[in-house]
């Protein structure tokens, strides 16, 4: 690493130290944040030296903020509206979260932006094609959607300074990586490039070499949750989940914020509906609704009108909702590196947070692989004896996994049988 920043890493940095602008510390200040966190610290200034940057960091170290704060420095007393920087994401949720972000820091300086995503309507079409055509400083765009708009013709890219790839190996697990390499192909060659992941595999180090020039890099944290989530599991057989969970969420009555995510949108409803007989109040995310259904839903979820949310794992990145008290794997994530994620979503910006996996006899595996990625064994709490004995397994460390042994078929909970689980 070339960069004393690097090495530096001050406990309680202030904002203020940062050499940012009057107008961007009076919007932090307003927002009420004080203290940089440690990849703010490193990257701001990487980022305000031109430099090209490649950066992991887990989700919830405040990120976003660290790209967005020195870009918008750079942008102030900018006169004419050309696109100035394309920040690509691979989810419209994170893609709307980080306009908000972005409208929210430049409340005191004059900088414009728009989110490019799909799942619209006719008219979203017209307003993002006005915002491409006619100049926005900032866009924030989904790979799939900015494509189609690059076909019509009427994309001007050619002063664009700063490209921002972020969860960058998200969107190559999706899928993204020959449109990514199609959009950046139409870009000034002469620019600042930007990529922040969560994780470093290989395929993101190959596209790094492709598109970025001698780049410093950061690493913090890779794949490991934040410290203040209190983590534990269940050894459950699918038929006792549902009974799990309603005693799980009775036990927190305190807990207004919960999220439960499954591997599959087709468990959704059927959670959904398992819960609401039980009395809670909970509400379905999943690609089956359309892009308003979704956003009214996590609305809700943000003013605590909706206690519960359900939902596959597009909602397990760039959905940034504060003060989430507790995560619930119905389902073993199918990659480590997703539980990381799911679990990312409580204990944001240093609070506490609390994530429960389910595991069932087919996914004491996938433990065994998150519990090497994070280098920890994940506490287990035995079933609760009402409910019957689950399979049994003996959990390994990180380094030693042990094989589990199955018990004879399971006939079910000794006094209820769950429904829709």
């Amino acid at each position: 690493m070339n960069s004393p920043f690097f090495c530096n890493l001050t406990a309680n940095m202030k904002f203020t130290e940062l050499h940012l602008n009057e107008q961007l510390l009076e919007a932090i200040s307003h927002m009420g944040f004080v203290n940089a966190t440690p990849i703010q610290q490193l990257a701001i200034p990487q980022v305000l030296n031109n430099r090209d940057l490649i950066a992991c960091a887990q989700t919830g170290t405040g990120k976003t903020a660290a790209f967005i704060l020195p870009i918008l420095n750079k942008l102030t007393g900018k006169e004419d509206t050309s696109i100035d920087t394309l920040i690509i994401v691979p989810t419209r949720e994170l893609a709307v979260q980080i306009e908000q972000e972005i409208q929210g820091l430049s409340y005191f300086v004059s900088v414009g932006s728009k989110a490019i995503y799909g799942g619209g309507s006719g008219k979203d079409w017209d307003v993002q094609k006005d915002a491409l055509k006619d100049g926005t400083d900032i866009i924030v765009a989904t790979p799939g959607k900015l494509l189609s708009h690059i076909q019509q013709g009427y994309v001007d890219f050619s002063k664009v300074k700063h490209l921002v790839l972020d969860e960058a190996d998200k969107m190559l697990d999706m899928g993204f990586a020959d449109d990514l390499l199609t959009i950046i192909s139409k870009l000034p060659e002469k620019r600042q490039t930007l990529m922040f992941s969560a994780t470093m595999p290989n395929k993101i180090r190959e596209l790094a070499k492709k598109i970025l020039v001698n780049p410093e890099e950061i690493t913090l944290s890779i794949s490991k949750p934040a410290e203040g989530v209190k983590q534990s599991v269940y050894l459950t057989f699918d038929n006792q989940k549902a009974p799990l969970i309603k005693q799980i969420l009775t036990e927190r009555p305190d807990y207004t914020s919960i999220i439960i995510f499954t591997s599959s949108k087709s468990k959704v409803n059927e959670i959904v509906t398992s819960l609401r007989k039980n009395g809670f109040k909970a509400q379905g995310v999943s690609s089956n609704l359309d892009q308003e259904q979704r956003e009214e839903v996590l609305r809700g979820f943000r003013s605590k009108r909706i206690r519960i949310v359900v939902a596959t794992d597009v909602m397990s990145r760039g959905i940034d909702i504060k003060e989430i008290n507790l995560v619930i794997n119905y389902d073993t994530p199918f990659d480590a590196e997703d539980y990381v994620h799911r679990v990312g979503r409580t204990a944001r910006a240093n609070t506490k947070g609390e994530a429960i996996t389910l595991v069932n006899e087919k996914d004491m595996r996938k433990l065994a692989q998150i519990q090497r990625l994070i280098e920890a064994e994940i506490t287990q709490i035995p079933m609760p004896e009402e409910l019957g004995a689950g399979p049994i397994f003996q959990m390994s460390s990180p380094q030693k996994r042990k094989p589990f042994n199955k018990r004879p078929k399971f006939k079910g909970p000794r006094k209820e049988s769950p429904t829709n689980s």
